[in-house]
């Protein structure tokens, strides 16, 4: 960790080395973002990637385990079992348990899938966005409302975040970065282009609040979604077209090197 406040260029520098050698290949396997890497179509890239966003809370390896187990109770084909699910196919989500995500859960994620790839234009076009919007706010919001847009249980809100709610969104926000950026690295998939990476909210979890604060990019003294919108806009001033790719660096930063621990 840096002895003294660094100052803006120095800062950019010391976060550009990181970011650089967090964002490989080499990430991919301990991470979430292994689950949608199993798949080269789109629909099936962009539905394993929701479950493996959506279920990641709690250790990495349980995470991966968890997720490879629903991919194998949807056949391995994604897409393909969210259009084409029957009664009988949903039975198989009666043992599907993560934390307090339970089969109900389960069961209502695939309707409201299907109704969105059926009557909203995908996954893609139910997070869209008008090019002069600054940042995911309002794609957050909508897509919140047309995901619950049928008969839902109360309880499975809890799942999906949205910002009138005041979350970070971490885990979406985390899902639009696989979906959105696109480099040569190999991590991100760049298959969305209806948002922009100039749009994108840094996914801000305890590693990243933490390390955010450390450098001074973070002065709220709550962690919620105007805390992620703060880190973002900072991280903008370092690069105003691509602010999401310094989360390698902060996440990296707080679990490989250790700054957040307290």
């Amino acid at each position: 960790m840096p002895r003294q406040r660094l100052s803006p260029q120095e800062l950019k520098e010391f976060l550009d080395e990181k970011a650089e050698r967090f964002n490989n290949p080499a990430f991919i396997e301990r991470d979430p973002v292994s689950i949608p890497h199993q798949f080269s179509k789109k629909e099936d890239i962009e539905i394993a990637g929701f479950f493996a966003a959506m279920l990641a809370w709690g250790q990495r390896v349980t995470i991966i385990n968890k997720c490879n187990e629903l991919i194998r109770l949807m056949d391995n084909d994604p897409y393909g079992f969210v259009i084409g699910h029957n009664a009988r196919d949903l039975k198989r989500l009666s043992t599907f348990r993560h934390r307090t995500f339970n089969p109900e859960d389960a069961v209502y994620f695939m309707e409201a899938l299907r109704n969105i790839y059926q009557n909203h234009g995908g996954l893609e076009n139910a997070f869209s966005l008008p090019a002069q919007a600054k940042d995911t706010e309002q794609a957050l919001m909508r897509f919140h409302q047309v995901f619950f847009s049928l008969p839902h249980p109360a309880r499975t809100k809890k799942h999906v975040s949205t910002p009138e709610r005041k979350s970070t969104c971490k885990r979406l926000s985390m899902y639009l970065r696989w979906m959105v950026r696109k480099d040569n690295n190999g991590v991100d998939f760049g298959i969305w282009t209806t948002v922009l990476p100039a749009q994108l909210v840094c996914p801000c979890d305890l590693h990243v609040d933490r390390v955010g604060r450390k450098l001074k990019l973070i002065r709220r003294k709550q962690t919620d979604w105007l805390t992620a919108v703060e880190l973002t806009n900072n991280l903008r001033k370092l690069d105003a077209t691509d602010p999401v790719r310094y989360d390698f660096a902060l996440f990296g930063l707080g679990i490989d090197e250790g700054w957040s621990r307290s």
